[in-house]
C-alpha cells in the first residue's frame, strides 16, 4: 500500500473536493473557470498544511559511546529515554561510522566519503605525507554541500548545538554549513565543566555561537548547555510554521568522563563485579533481544588484562572509574528525555523524527598516563574527585572492550569495535517499533534517508553554480517502510579508510586490513559480519573468489576516493605527539622546568651526601 504524506484530515477533505470536482465536471465552460477559481482557494491551505507536515528531524550524536552502552543495545546503564525511543522505533545493529569523530562528521553532514569531503583523517594525528593533499583539508571543503544548507534550501529551520570538530575558525563554523542558529564547541573535546582543554595537545577550547567567539556560563555543563540551548533557539522561533532540523552533538561520553556525583553513586558498587563479569551479562542481554548471534567467543586486543590479576587497589580505582562513565551517560539520557518533553509541551514531539548514533567505538586511551605530570597539574587525579568538577577520568582499553560488547577492538580501527555504533530510529507516526534489523547500514546514508524524510532531492554534481561531489550513500527509509529488505544492493561494495585501517564491506562480509600499531597486523581479512561479528572466522581460504574480487574492490575505492595511505609503521600516539609538538612544549615546559629543577636538587643532595661519606 503506497504510504501518503498527506494528514489523515488532509486526505479527507482532497477525497471530498475530488468527488466535488467529479460531479460538476461537466458544467459550462464559466462553470468550470468558476470550479477552478473555487478549488484554488480552498486547495491553497492545505498545501500549505502540507508544508507544514514535513516531519521535524532532530539528529543526536553522542560521542564515543560503545555498542553496549545503550540499555536498549545490552548495557546496564540507565538510559530510559534512548530506550523508549528505540521501543518506539528501529534500532540498527549492523550500522556502521568511521572510527574517529571528525571523519564520521563529515561524513554525516555531507553524505560524501571523508576523504572527498576534506577531513581524510584526524586532523591532530594527520601522517606527514597527507598534509595538504586534497581531501585533507581538515574541514568540509568546497566539494561537498551540506545537509544544513540542503534543507534550509528546502524551507527548513536549521539548528546546530554541541561539539563540531569541522574546523577552527571563525568562517567554519556551523552556519557556514546552512546551520541558521549555532553554538559549536570547534575542538575535538573539552572539560565538560568550563573552557578548559581536556589534553596538553589543544592550547584552549571555543566556542562560537553564530561567527562570534563567546564565553560559556558559569553553571555550564555539556550535556544540560547544548540541550538548554536547543531549546532556546526553539522557543525563539516558537511563532515560526516550518519544519526543523536540529542537531544536537553532545560531549558524552568523550573524556574527561564528568558528571554530578548523585549520578555517580548510582553506580558505585555495580562495577566491583569487573569488566570480564560485565562483558559476559552484556552479551547474554543482546543474545536475549535478538541483537546478535549466540555462542560468540569474546574476542579480546592485546594487552588486555584479566581482573582478577588486578590489586584490590587497581579494583577499586577502575570500578569507579566505569561508574563516572555509566554516570555521565545516564546524565545525558536525562537531557535528551528534557529536549523531548520540551517538544512535546509544544505539540510538536509526534511529527518529530529521532535519529540517534555514536560518532565511533569507545575510545580506550589514557592519555593521563602518557602525560602524567601535566594532568597532576591542570586536574585533579585522585581516587575521590574522579568524576568531579575540576578532576580527570578516563577508563581504559579493558573497560572500553566492555563498551563494545561483543565487537573487537574500539575507537581508533578498522575492527567493528571501533565503527559499528548503535543507530535508532524513531518516529512512530511512520515507522513500526519494537524491531531490530541486521541489515549493513553506513553513516553516509544519513543524508539521502534525512532528505527522503524532508521530501527534498538529493543534489546532483552542481549546487548554487558550484561543481560539488554527490552524496552516493543510500536512504534507509524504503528498508524502514517495509519495501527494501536491504539498505544496500548485495554487490555494492562500501569502502572506508582511516589511519591505515582499511575496509570493503559487501553483502554480509567484510574484508580488512589495518596497518597502524599496536593492534594492526597489516595482512587483509576476510569475515561475515552478520553471523560473525566479532571477526574470528578468517573466511579467505574458504571464499578465495570473493576475497580476490573485494580486494579489486578497494583499488577501486581507493582511486575513487583520494586515499593517501600513512606510511608503513604509522603509530597514531607517536604521531599525535610529533604533530602537537609546538602546543605540547607551550603547555610543558614549565613542569618540565620544575622536573629539571627538582631532579637537579636531588643530584646535588646525593653530591653533597657521598662527599661526607668519603670524609675521613
Amino acid at each position: 500500500m503506497r504510504h501518503s504524506h498527506f494528514s489523515p484530515e488532509l486526505e479527507r477533505s482532497l477525497s471530498t473536493q475530488r468527488m466535488f470536482l467529479s460531479q460538476f465536471a461537466t458544467q459550462s465552460t464559466m462553470g468550470r473557470v468558476v470550479l477552478c477559481l473555487l478549488m484554488l482557494g480552498l486547495l491553497l491551505p492545505h498545501f500549505a498544511a502540507a508544508q507544514e507536515a514535513k516531519p521535524n528531524i532532530v539528529l543526536i550524536v553522542l560521542d564515543d559511546v560503545g555498542f553496549s552502552d545503550i540499555g536498549a543495545f545490552g548495557g546496564e546503564i540507565a538510559t530510559p529515554v534512548l530506550d523508549q525511543m528505540a521501543k518506539n522505533g528501529v534500532r540498527f545493529s549492523n550500522f556502521h561510522v568511521a572510527a574517529a569523530c571528525s571523519p564520521t562528521r563529515a561524513m554525516l553532514y555531507t553524505g560524501v566519503d571523508n576523504h572527498l569531503a576534506g577531513v581524510g583523517t584526524l586532523e591532530n594525528v594527520i601522517a606527514d605525507n597527507q598534509k595538504g593533499k586534497p581531501g585533507f583539508e581538515g574541514y568540509l571543503n568546497n566539494r561537498v554541500v551540506s545537509i544544513g544548507t540542503l534543507l534550509a534550501d528546502a524551507g527548513y529551520r536549521t539548528y546546530f548545538s554541541g561539539k563540531w570538530n569541522l574546523g577552527k575558525t571563525s568562517d567554519q563554523t556551523p552556519v557556514s554549513q546552512g546551520f541558521q542558529k549555532s553554538i559549536a564547541l570547534m575542538q575535538t573535546g573539552s572539560d565538560n565543566y568550563e573552557a578548559k582543554s581536556y589534553a596538553p595537545i589543544e592550547d584552549v577550547s571555543t566556542w562560537y555561537e553564530g561567527t562570534t567567539k563567546v564565553t560559556l556560563p558559569q553553571d555550564f555543563y555539556s550535556s544540560k548547555y547544548y540541550v538548554d540551548r536547543m531549546i532556546r533557539f526553539l522557543e525563539i522561533d516558537k511563532d515560526e510554521t516550518k519544519p526543523f532540523f536540529s542537531v544536537v552533538c553532545l560531549q558524552a561520553n568523550h573524556y574527561p568522563h564528568q558528571v554530578q556525583k548523585e549520578y555517580i553513586d548510582h553506580y558505585m558498587g555495580y562495577y566491583d563485579k569487573g569488566w570480564d563479569q560485565v562483558r559476559k551479562e552484556r552479551y547474554a542481554r543482546q543474545v536475549q533481544m535478538g541483537l546478535v548471534p549466540a555462542s560468540l567467543e569474546p574476542r579480546l586486543g592485546p594487552g588486555a588484562v584479566a581482573w582478577d590479576r588486578l590489586r584490590e587497589k587497581e579494583k577499586r580505582e577502575y570500578a569507579k572509574r566505569m561508574a563516572v562513565y555509566a554516570g555521565m551517560l545516564e546524565a545525558a539520557d536525562e537531557h535528551i528525555g528534557r529536549f523531548r518533553d520540551y517538544l512535546k509541551s509544544a505539540g510538536k514531539l509526534d511529527n518529530t523524527v529521532f535519529i540517534i548514533i555514536s560518532d565511533n567505538g569507545a575510545d580506550p586511551y589514557r592519555l593521563d598516563k602518557i602525560f602524567w605530570f601535566w594532568y597532576m597539574f591542570n586536574y585533579n587525579v585522585g581516587y575521590e574527585s574522579l568524576g568531579g568538577k575540576g578532576a580527570f577520568s578516563a577508563y581504559g582499553q579493558d573497560w572500553a572492550q566492555v563498551s563494545n560488547t561483543p565487537l573487537y577492538l574500539f575507537k581508533g580501527n578498522a575492527a567493528e569495535g571501533g565503527i559499528r555504533t548503535p543507530l535508532i530510529v524513531s518516529w512512530p507516526a511512520r515507522f513500526k517499533g519494537e524491531r531490530i534489523t541486521d541489515a549493513f547500514a553506513h553513516v553516509k546514508d544519513i543524508v539521502p534517508s534525512i532528505l527522503e524524510l524532508a521530501g527534498v532531492n538529493k543534489p546532483a554534481t552542481e549546487y548554487r553554480v558550484r561543481k560539488i561531489i554527490q552524496p552516493d550513500g543510500s536512504s534507509f527509509i524504503g528498508h524502514l517502510d517495509g519495501r527494501a529488505d536491504r539498505v544496500h544492493a548485495l554487490d555494492e561494495p562500501v569502502g572506508y579508510e582511516l589511519g591505515g585501517g582499511m575496509a570493503i564491506f559487501k553483502g554480509d562480509l567484510k574484508l580488512v586490513r589495518d596497518t597502524a600499531e599496536p593492534y594492526g597486523d597489516n595482512i587483509w581479512h576476510l569475515y561475515n559480519i552478520r553471523l560473525d561479528p566479532t571477526e574470528s572466522k578468517d573466511l579467505k581460504d574458504t571464499m578465495p573468489d570473493a576475497f580476490k574480487a573485494m580486494q579489486a574492490d578497494w583499488d577501486n575505492y581507493m582511486a575513487k576516493s583520494g586515499v593517501v595511505l600513512p606510511p608503513q609503521g604509522y603509530r597514531p600516539i607517536k604521531q599525535l605527539l610529533m604533530n602537537n609538538i609546538g602546543d605540547l612544549l607551550k603547555a610543558l615546559w614549565p613542569y618540565l622546568l620544575l622536573l629539571l629543577v627538582v631532579v637537579a636538587a636531588v643530584v646535588y643532595g646525593l653530591i653533597r651526601v657521598l662527599k661526607r661519606l668519603r670524609r675521613p
